[in-house]
């Protein structure tokens, strides 16, 4: 898997007094800065692989781009570690016409944390944008049935977790339980940004007739980046936050979670969920 996975030696010890070395398998976090020309905007803490996936759904759930033709031109910047090797941490961004540019007097001047996907902004104001892909919470229909499968698909096709156990995952299903877009990351938020950012590049938004699965807890910033990309189901596998039910209600958007093999709890617009 590339540069996702480093190995590192460990000892394990129990409390029988036993202690052995072996050598297990980390995933890998490194800093990723988005520049528009050479001006800096945003660093984030991620899982190098599927980077431009990252950027562009990044941008998106921002408000700076809401289709592929925005986006000009991303390429890697030089950049080089202490040892001389290239560290593709850096991607300069070329806008296009549409395109909402950024206030780079405004630019995230903190790194923000694998955790959390919309540290550095001023205010939760800053982050209730208008998304270019209205939802109506008539359309966009999913069968239970087809819900409560959609973790399991999930879980089986995560590569990186199996081999980590350190990493979240965002998979984008279609109405009848297509998994056709996975991504694995140390930031939830990062996950989701790359499933986005893909669909994006392929030419899929809005999203309409899918459903966002995610494989921990629905935060605002994951309720935001759905709302953005015009999603209107998103699936968790632990708990929904006060403030992701409240824009989720606004949105138009069904907020599923706790989704389990046999029941899941229906936060706002359970209409769209047929059989529950």
């Amino acid at each position: 898997m590339g540069r996702k996975i480093v190995r590192r030696r460990v000892v394990r010890a129990t409390l029988d007094g036993a202690r052995s070395a072996r050598e297990e398998k980390l995933a890998v976090e490194e800093p990723l800065e988005i520049r528009f020309g050479s001006t800096p905007f945003t660093t984030s803490m991620r899982t190098p692989g599927d980077d431009f996936d990252m950027v562009a759904g990044f941008l998106l759930a921002e408000g700076i781009i809401s289709r592929a033709e925005h986006l000009v031109a991303m390429r890697y910047c030089a950049g080089t570690d202490e040892e001389g090797n290239q560290t593709f941490n850096v991607i300069e961004v070329q806008l296009g016409f549409g395109a909402q540019a950024p206030d780079l007097s405004a630019a995230r001047h903190v790194v923000t944390s694998s955790a959390c996907g919309i540290c550095g902004t001023n205010s939760i104001d800053e982050v209730r944008k208008k998304s270019s892909f209205s939802l109506d919470p008539e359309t966009g229909s999913v069968e239970l049935e087809t819900l409560l499968g959609m973790p399991d698909t999930l879980r089986q096709a995560q590569e990186l977790f199996s081999a980590t156990g350190g990493v979240h995952a965002a998979g984008l299903f279609s109405a009848d339980g297509e998994l056709l877009v996975l991504r694995e990351d140390v930031g939830r938020h990062n996950a989701v940004d790359k499933v986005i950012g893909a669909a994006l590049r392929e030419g899929m938004l809005p999203l309409g007739e899918t459903v966002l699965q995610v494989s921990g807890r629905a935060s605002f910033e994951l309720v935001q980046k759905a709302a953005m990309a015009g999603i209107p189901v998103l699936s968790a596998v632990s708990a929904p936050s006060s403030l992701a039910v409240e824009l989720a209600q606004q949105s138009g958007l069904t907020l599923a979670a706790f989704s389990r093999t046999s029941s899941v709890n229906l936060y706002t617009h359970a209409q769209r969920v047929l059989g529950a």
